[in-house]
């Protein structure tokens, strides 16, 4: 589906974030719970607030009604590849293992059947590259890009493990998250580049899939966070839309005879 700038028009007063989110591995959960954890493809937006709450300091109990008002897009300039982490957990004095839950006086219960080993699996996205646009009012935007230049708790991309590689803040800019994201230069890092450059030449611009914000998107994702609380974690959703946009390559000399028009497949090498 291609782009349409009608979508997530600009207010006089809203200013858009531009974030680039990269590193070694990356893991946003929405629904994964127990022993298996899984990612979705891309930055969900209760890890990309949860990530701009901690570049301002603000403790999981803090509120966060000033930032259910963001709208958000994301583009997917590397997808990266899938790895899944598998654990095993025994207890080293070779006693059987306990249960999540407690007794009347507060202690865990013993696995029936004893059980000596948990088996774990913890899924991620390895060498993954996204560009986020996060709008709202003027002054919210501003505080939210100077704590990202001075970030009061570590920043991380959805896990503590999973941290980020810079620059993570782009800039600020003016317009639609749309018009922003169709703007912003490709980000891949040099390797992914190189393999376009061999597999496509060098064109002006590249294809790249968006999911955006949008009232009357076709599909649902329940990942705003309404409390980041542990005692009292809960999510709300949200429509979006999936699109694809035309970006710049960077290319510093570019070559208009590749450019072939929109190819969805192109990322995946067909």
């Amino acid at each position: 589906m291609e782009a349409d700038l009608r979508l997530v028009m600009p207010t006089d007063h809203d200013q858009v974030l531009l974030l680039r989110l990269a590193g070694p591995l990356q893991s946003w959960g929405d629904q994964s719970t127990f022993n298996r954890r899984e990612t979705r493809p891309e930055p969900t937006k209760s890890g990309v607030l949860g990530l701009l709450a901690a570049a301002e300091g603000r403790r999981r109990e803090a509120p966060l009604d000033d930032l259910h008002g963001l709208t958000m897009g994301v583009r997917v300039d590397q997808p990266g590849t899938l790895l899944r982490d598998y654990h095993t957990v025994s207890d080293y004095r070779g006693v059987p293992l306990r249960q999540a839950g407690v007794n009347a006086r507060g202690e865990q219960k013993p696995t029936s059947p004893k059980k000596y080993t948990h088996i774990t699996q913890r899924f991620y996205l390895q060498d993954a590259v996204f560009v986020v646009a996060v709008a709202g009012p003027d002054a919210l935007i501003d505080s939210l890009a100077a704590a990202l230049r001075r970030p009061a708790f570590p920043l991380a991309l959805g896990r503590r493990s999973c941290v980020p590689t810079q620059p993570i803040l782009l800039g600020l800019r003016t317009g639609s998250v749309l018009e922003v994201l169709q703007q912003e230069t490709w980000q891949a890092g040099p390797a992914a580049r190189a393999a376009f450059q061999r597999r496509a030449g060098e064109p002006a611009r590249i294809d790249l899939a968006v999911t955006i914000d949008a009232q009357d998107g076709d599909d649902v994702i329940n990942d705003v966070p309404e409390s980041f609380d542990p005692r009292s974690r809960r999510f709300s959703s949200r429509r979006v839309r999936h699109l694809w946009v035309s970006a710049p390559t960077g290319f510093s000399d570019p070559d208009p005879t590749t450019d072939q028009g929109h190819d969805p497949f192109a990322l995946l090498g067909w």
